[in-house]
């Protein structure tokens, strides 16, 4: 599908529930509409170097992954996978004809609860970090181990992607970002090597899990029960992570939201039900882990600027740089404070 007949389809939906109430949100790799009770998610045509929607058929797979996956944690919100037909009317959902493409139906959730939206007002509160973490660790309790030995070569390349928005981010901050971007990459090299070790002792041990993979507050509503939902599906090595992964990118949008003093009631109660860190070295892998979930998110807003799309936060791009500064000059000081 293109954005005209998303917008088509749009309007449909909008015309069909008596409520009217519609709403389109857009990424760089999906479009998702929200209409009455419901919430209806379609993948772009789009090709990345971490994804491949462009065929119609990988898109039907991909949809049914994604209702798979996420059925884990939030099973009652995921509804099905429907077909989108081609009709004299424009598109339509779930009816007889020419199947261009497909959507995730899911339940529509109160959007004044999503946690993003709380935390920029400051209505998270201690319970309700504690409340996630317990539900969080007895889904990492739960999930899969993958005993085989993580590829430090394919996390070298995870972090040097940010290099592909390079260009950008020189033209928005100047060109000591590119120095920056330079020495830091080559800093993260250098020590993905030196502990290679510790990432595959922690793979034996078992911490590393077919996981969720993009744990952050957009991703979560707070209502009685915590819903966790949008899972990476398209990608399993983004989601098979270590649970310290999970932890640190959760934390590091704490951080983002200046709301850090909620990091310790949260990781004292997950530690609580799933005790993860064994040693000094696993507080520089999650510090580490920390950085590069600011690698991710930053590489994202890029990706969003350069597609002309409005950021989630006027500031999102400035934000998530200077978290990744700060994190990399952070970890340098850990890692001289450990030697």
């Amino acid at each position: 599908m293109d954005s005209a007949q998303v917008q088509q389809l749009r309007l449909g939906l909008a015309a069909a529930y008596a409520s009217g109430a519609d709403e389109l949100i857009e990424t760089h790799i999906s479009w998702v509409i929200l209409a009455g009770p419901y919430a209806y998610k379609i993948k772009k045509p789009v090709r990345f170097d971490f994804l491949d929607f462009s065929s119609l058929e990988q898109r039907r797979f991909y949809c049914q992954r994604e209702l798979e996956l996420n059925r884990r944690l939030a099973g009652e919100f995921y509804l099905g996978v429907v077909p989108i037909v081609q009709s004299a009317q424009g598109p339509l959902l779930d009816m007889e004809g020419e199947i261009i493409d497909y959507a995730v139906k899911m339940k529509r959730m109160d959007s004044t609860r999503q946690m993003n939206l709380l935390l920029e007002e400051g209505r998270v509160a201690p319970a309700d970090m504690r409340q996630l973490a317990d539900m969080l660790a007895s889904f990492h309790r739960q999930a899969p181990g993958l005993k085989q030995a993580p590829d430090i070569n394919r996390f070298r390349t995870d972090f040097t992607n940010l290099e592909s928005v390079a260009p950008y981010l020189t033209e928005i901050f100047g060109p000591t970002a590119a120095k920056t971007l330079s020495n830091s990459i080559s800093f993260a090299q250098k020590f993905l090597s030196g502990h290679a070790a510790g990432f595959r002792r922690r793979s034996r041990q078992g911490y590393v899990i077919d996981g969720h993979g993009d744990l952050h507050s957009h991703n979560i509503f707070l209502l009685d029960k915590p819903v966790i939902f949008d899972c990476i599906e398209f990608n399993d090595h983004f989601r098979q992570v270590d649970v310290l992964d999970e932890l640190a990118f959760l934390c590091m949008d704490l951080n983002y939201f200046h709301c850090r003093h909620l990091e310790t009631p949260f990781l004292q109660a997950y530690f609580r039900q799933n005790p993860c860190i064994t040693c000094d070295e696993d507080w520089l892998l999650f510090a580490y882990y920390q950085w590069y979930r600011a690698n991710v998110r930053l590489k994202v807003s890029a990706l969003q600027g350069l597609a002309g799309l409005p950021p989630s936060q006027s500031d999102a791009l400035e934000r998530y740089w200077a978290l990744y500064v700060a994190y990399y000059e952070l970890l340098t000081k850990q890692l001289q404070l450990a030697i």
